[in-house]
């Protein structure tokens, strides 16, 4: 197979590239990425080798270059997309760009190829908020509260008219919150455990009760690898870890593993329209797929946190880039402006 993964050197794209390069060493792989703040091509140097996996620098809204690279491939991964939620609070604009006219020139050039398999990966997101029971399914209506997740729900919403109108062969699958080595260190899950391993208060939104459904990054590539394979044409897959936990319960794992107190915690205003849970009935994925996750939050956590560790060379430099939004969305406390731990407690702290 001749596969064009677009957002191949993102978080995701990175790890999904990594696993296809590895279980089928006869496919031919070209990354289509924008090497925008959140991708970075060290993710991929011990991979690409410019023959059986390649790198192309270029957006998903250039079309003739999409049209060029799709017309090489017999089928499609789409990874491709702006994904940080205060950054869309922030500035809209670059999400729409590229999670709905990138999405919509990938779709139609995909179309004129006649591409064999088009995978779209959106999120749980594009379902908006769950109390505290109950989990969404794939008739779930599609009710985003972001602006991120509006654009990947106005994404979603192009690719099911080409599949209606057009009869194309994609896949649409929804993962719950996924986490694992190289993403880059503006989500959660990478600010808790380096801020920790810093010695920094970790921040958290409101009063941490906000609940994710935690996927491990390996789980989803071998998700996304049985879609391309196996999953029906016009199928759409939730694709959840089962493993929620709230934000708070999140960090104080993360002070556990690395011996900190829970002192550390720092609460910081909440987001605007925060998402109070996600969760999902994977259910259909299971009997399509025959898959399920296998690995448990406190084991992927633990990986986690030693790729971290081991790999400081790696995020100290796009963390500080970073940070500096973080000041300025958080309106000045972002860790890094909190009282170092030494013994005492913040007045935004509790246990």
């Amino acid at each position: 197979m001749r596969l064009l993964v677009t957002g191949g050197a993102g978080f995701i794209g990175s790890n999904l590239v990594r696993h296809l390069a590895t279980s089928h060493p006869d496919w031919t792989l070209t990354i289509l990425d924008a090497l925008t703040y959140a991708a970075n091509p060290a993710n991929l140097a011990d991979v690409v080798d410019g023959n059986r996996v390649k790198l192309v620098e270029g957006r998903i809204e250039d079309a003739p270059l999409v049209a060029k690279l799709v017309q090489e491939s017999d089928a499609v991964a789409h990874l491709a997309a702006e994904s940080h939620v205060d950054r869309s609070i922030h500035d809209a604009a670059p999400f729409v760009s590229t999670n709905v006219l990138g999405t919509q020139v990938l779709l139609e050039a995909s179309r004129r190829r006649g591409i064999e398999r088009f995978l779209h990966v959106s999120t749980d997101e594009v379902y908006g908020s769950l109390g505290e029971e109950g989990r969404f399914t794939e008739s779930s209506p599609l009710q985003p509260r972001s602006p991120y997740a509006a654009s990947k729900a106005g994404g979603d919403l192009l690719v099911q008219a080409w599949m209606h109108t057009y009869g194309f062969p994609a896949v649409i699958v929804r993962p719950s919150n996924t986490y694992g080595p190289y993403q880059y260190p503006e989500k959660l899950l990478p600010v808790l455990i380096t801020n920790a391993l810093e010695g920094r208060p970790l921040p958290i939104y409101g009063q941490g009760r906000n609940v994710r459904d935690w996927l491990w990054v390996g789980d989803l590539c071998r998700a996304l690898e049985a879609a391309l394979l196996r999953a029906a044409p016009g199928e759409v897959l939730n694709l959840g870890g089962g493993q929620e936990r709230s934000n708070l319960e999140t960090a104080r794992q993360v002070l556990q593993l690395l011996g900190r107190p829970t002192s550390a915690i720092a609460f910081v205003p909440d987001r605007p329209g925060h998402d109070f849970r996600y969760a999902l009935d994977s259910s259909r994925a299971q009997e399509r797929l025959g898959w399920k996750a296998r690995v448990s939050f406190e084991e992927g956590l633990a990986r986690l946190v030693d790729w971290y560790r081991n790999n400081p060379d790696w995020w100290r430099a796009p963390k500080a880039q970073s940070e500096g939004f973080s000041r300025g969305f958080w309106g000045g406390v972002d860790g890094s402006s909190l009282p170092q731990e030494t013994g005492a407690t913040s007045s935004r702290s509790t246990p």
